[in-house]
């Protein structure tokens, strides 16, 4: 059930102002010439594609405001009022196939699912991959907690942001509408909190630091982001990020999202000049740093194998609860494989200290 879906200018949101969130807020201003007019007739009339049934579904579970406060669907809207609603940007609509696939579930209850995802899996179906993901797998969880359960009632709606392919760690999935509303107006104020650890390229200066830069897509490479002068376009984006451990030619860094941009912690790192260790994309695949012998570069190839993808993981989540209120923080361990990337550096920054005694 994808609320006020179907807008226009979705691929041109998903095209120019990426994000990690699957939600993008609109706002609109009623015009001074306006008749009264019930919302949800108002709305469909504004949003291409979308129908009277959704339209109020969506009002009802709280995804639009009008001037800051939720109505029903029979509210008649006045000249200048502010309507505020978000839309599932994701413009695909694919028949999503149930397939057992093991979940990792952190915390589960009537409202929300925690999940520990791990590598080489896509969070949702979308072109050439439309099935084995992250979603394929919860669509079949669900159904046999609820047998005869339909497509209508999967919880496509609650995917509120998603991680890479091949990021590990933690993500939140709504299990109800209203769920899904207040988790992504979370998202939306930038009060959900979220750390993610990384082992970079480099030495890093300072211990710790904030990266500002506006973030979209690649002008040359569609398939990578870049950073770009405040203002000129893309979206503003904000990282912190503090040193765990040193290992002269890599560190291990914690980063913390203030915004949710799509590729952001690796675009900003690169962007300072640390590149994510092995983030074939960004060329972290390749030795930055080092010395060239021989035998370093087959050290650094064998941590490669060790662990054969981008070195980023989605450590902690901490969020108000939509129902209870309560705030609740959710912490994922390190994966094997970073795990042992990390003492396989430790290791050799042990042989290096006791060559130099």
């Amino acid at each position: 059930m994808d609320y006020f879906c179907g807008m226009k200018d979705e691929l041109e949101f998903l095209t120019d102002e990426p994000s990690e969130t699957l939600y993008e807020r609109k706002t609109f201003v009623v015009d001074k010439g306006q008749e009264p007019v019930r919302i949800d007739k108002w709305v469909q009339m504004h949003l291409e594609g979308s129908t009277r049934n959704k339209v109020q579904k969506g009002i009802e579970a709280g995804f639009l405001t009008v001037n800051g406060k939720n109505v029903k669907s029979n509210y008649k809207i006045k000249p200048g009022d502010e309507i505020i609603l978000m839309s599932f940007i994701n413009p695909e609509h694919t028949i999503l196939k149930k397939e057992p696939i093991p979940l990792h579930i952190v915390f589960e209850d009537d409202y929300l699912m925690v999940l520990n995802k791990p590598a080489n899996m896509v969070v949702h179906p979308g072109v050439g991959n439309y099935s084995g993901t992250l979603l394929n797998g919860i669509a079949y969880y669900l159904e046999q907690q609820h047998p005869g359960i339909d497509e209508d009632t999967l919880p496509r709606y609650g995917l509120v942001h998603r991680i890479d392919k091949n990021t590990t760690g933690l993500l939140v999935l709504a299990k109800t509408a209203e769920a899904a509303a207040h988790l992504a107006k979370q998202f939306f104020n930038h009060t959900v909190k979220r750390k993610y650890t990384a082992v970079v390229w480099g030495d890093l200066a300072e211990d710790e630091g904030t990266i500002t830069g506006h973030i979209a897509r690649h002008k040359q490479h569609r398939k990578m982001f870049d950073v770009y002068p405040d203002g000129e376009i893309g979206k503003h984006a904000i990282t912190h990020y503090q040193v765990i451990e040193r290992f002269h030619y890599v560190t291990q860094v914690s980063c913390e999202l203030e915004t949710g941009r799509t590729h952001q912690i690796r675009v900003h790192m690169k962007h300072i000049g640390h590149t994510l260790f092995n983030d074939w994309e960004y060329g972290g695949d390749e030795i930055l740093k080092g010395t060239i012998y021989q035998k370093y570069k087959q050290f650094v190839q064998n941590c490669f194998e060790i662990c054969p993808r981008c070195a980023l993981h989605a450590q902690t989540l901490g969020f108000i609860h939509p129902k209870s209120g309560k705030q609740l923080f959710f912490e994922a361990p390190l994966p094997d494989d970073m795990q042992q990337l990390i003492e396989k550096w430790r290791s050799y920054v042990k042989i290096i200290k006791a060559s130099v005694k």
